[in-house]
């Protein structure tokens, strides 16, 4: 094939792609999301697993100054 009808075969493909919108199930999207409204999204799961990052390096300063008063 030429570049010409190679060209003109992916145009085609690239259209019939762009335009094609099928039937969406809102319903069963909704459901494989699993969004239910009671539920808070920006809540942090993982919060009371782990100490904060600042908490720790507070901690070794606290060590350093203990260990040069003494």
């Amino acid at each position: 094939m030429g570049r010409g009808r190679q060209k003109a075969k992916n145009t085609k493909v690239a259209r019939e792609l762009k335009y094609f919108s099928p039937n969406t199930d809102l319903d069963a999207l909704q459901k494989e999301i699993g969004s239910t409204e009671s539920e808070d999204q920006y809540e942090d799961k993982w919060a009371d697993l782990y100490d904060d990052e600042d908490s720790e390096e507070d901690d070794s300063d606290d060590e350093k100054e203990e260990e040069s008063e003494n």
